[in-house]
């Protein structure tokens, strides 16, 4: 890995007037920003369309766009819909923040509006038969998840929950307008993303994508191969995910997605992760695996439980899966979170795919003031090392927040002076650190603090909501990162 730099930004936490972040003219000034302050990377959370608690990493597919993304401008311009339109629009009040419900429903409206004043084309009509595999189940799962009042699919009616051929047949037909309607917002979707990504290549930035180990419950995935996952003939789960209690949970983290039916993906060959691969290896330059220790041994919480107290670890696919990815994709740009509680069995598979880990500086900082691998002059070369990651404090808010013993083992650490903001000197420390590549969450570059968390993991309500103010975007800022990847060779 040669050394490079980069910045953790988030689609929807562009400016916007529009209430959220989209592919529009803020994505590729974000771009241009990054050009100049001298960066080789954007990486982004999950762009699958959001379900429970607005999460990208509980999407409703995992190989479908997220509409709120979509640039309504562009859609004026190719005269879908018009500027009055978006303009009368309510998008939610606050700059700073996404109003989800108000977003939401004030997009689709617009996106339906556009959709009757659309003639089918034959980009259209290309990519509905190139991606037939995964669209023609997404789009039926979205019309019906409309028709049965936005429940789970495992309540709608006993025949079509169980994909009776009969019932799929009747609900094509009967929901047609409306699984047009979604695969039109998916060929938007996908025309934009694809400009987006040819645009940051053009000015030498490449793209970072994240996608998250497991499926959410209630997504067209499950719904459409219930086979590969871990489902009992009522297509209830049998075991779920999560993690065992630990120094910070004492009953450990129920997640609640269902787990993969391993046996039955090795019998396809794998066939159903290698498309996920693939279709993420189209869309970005370099991918982010969530919970990559969980291809060696998973955590598995009976269904019903009410705590991760008492599950089991168990044996996942390991290189079996890697060596199939090769075989058919040859050499994928993988990124492996590997954080947590990692067994040896996990570090082991970690060095035989090759792919970098990650560190987080501020997991560093202990109030012992003992030695550890998220210190950066303990990182290796083969790995990507954070300030903090999406699921962190920014690193202003940990820096309030932490005791006094590990502020001040950070600041004799760092080496902090006395009118140094502590996020540059954090930022400084990883630049010059071993780790090939350096990546920053934009919050931390700005300095933000609590505000400005985009997760607090376990919690449902408030998240992913942060998004950048205008004139946050400074020359000055440029300047900082410039100096440093020109001065530490990134």
């Amino acid at each position: 890995m040669n050394r490079s730099c980069g910045v953790l930004m988030h689609i929807t936490s562009l400016p916007s007037p529009y209430g959220i972040g989209t592919f529009g003219s803020e994505a590729e000034k974000f771009a241009d920003w990054l050009k100049s302050a001298g960066q080789k990377y954007w990486q982004v959370l999950p762009i699958g369309p959001t379900g429970y608690g607005d999460s990208p990493y509980q999407p409703f597919s995992s190989f479908a766009g997220n509409p709120l993304m979509i640039d309504l401008d562009e859609l004026c311009e190719n005269g879908y819909i018009t500027r009055e339109m978006c303009a009368a629009a309510d998008y939610g009040a606050d700059p700073g923040y996404v109003d989800f419900d108000k977003v939401s429903a004030t997009k689709m409206q617009l996106l339906r509006q556009a959709f009757e004043n659309f003639e089918d084309d034959v980009g259209y009509t290309s990519f509905v038969l190139e991606e037939a595999d995964w669209l023609d189940d997404y789009a039926l799962f979205t019309a019906l998840k409309a028709k049965f009042g936005g429940r789970p699919w495992n309540m709608w009616d006993e025949d079509i929950k169980l994909r009776q051929p009969e019932a799929v047949e009747k609900y094509t037909s009967e929901l047609k307008e409306e699984i047009r309607f979604i695969k039109f917002v998916q060929y938007i979707f996908y025309r934009q993303w694809n400009r987006f990504h040819r645009y940051c290549n053009s000015v030498g930035i490449q793209i970072i994508g994240d996608i998250p180990i497991y499926v959410s419950p209630d997504c067209a995935d499950v719904w459409a191969q219930p086979e590969l996952f871990e489902l009992d003939e009522k297509r209830n789960p049998k075991r779920v995910a999560g993690v065992p209690p630990d120094y910070f949970s004492k009953t450990g983290q129920l997640w609640g997605n269902p787990l993969y039916n391993w046996e039955e993906m090795k019998k396809t060959g794998y066939d159903w992760w290698i498309k996920r691969i693939s279709k993420s290896a189209q869309c970005y330059d370099m991918l982010r695996i969530d919970h990559f220790r969980a291809f060696d041994t998973y955590y598995a919480i009976p269904f019903g439980h009410t705590t991760a107290e008492n599950g089991t670890w168990e044996q996942g696919p390991g290189m079996d899966l890697f060596n199939a990815i090769k075989a058919k994709l040859g050499n994928v740009n993988i990124i492996a979170e590997d954080l947590g509680d990692i067994f040896d069995s996990v570090k082991v598979l970690l060095k035989n795919t090759g792919f970098p880990g990650m560190r987080v500086l501020q997991f560093g900082f202990n109030p012992d003031n003992t030695d550890n691998d998220h210190l950066p002059h303990n990182y290796v070369p083969n790995c990507v090392a954070y300030t903090g990651t999406h699921d962190n404090a920014t690193i202003m808010q940990w820096y309030k927040e932490a005791d006094g013993k590990s502020r001040a083992m950070a600041r004799d650490y760092l080496d902090k002076g006395f009118f140094e903001s502590f996020n540059r000197c954090c930022i400084k420390r990883l630049y010059a650190s071993p780790a090939g590549l350096v990546i920053v969450p934009m919050q931390d570059i700005i300095g933000l603090g609590k505000n400005a968390r985009m997760n607090v993991p376990s919690t449902v309500g408030g998240n992913w909501s942060w998004r950048m103010q205008n004139g946050e975007l400074t020359s000055k800022r440029a300047s900082f990162l410039r100096e440093l990847s020109e001065k530490y060779f990134r």
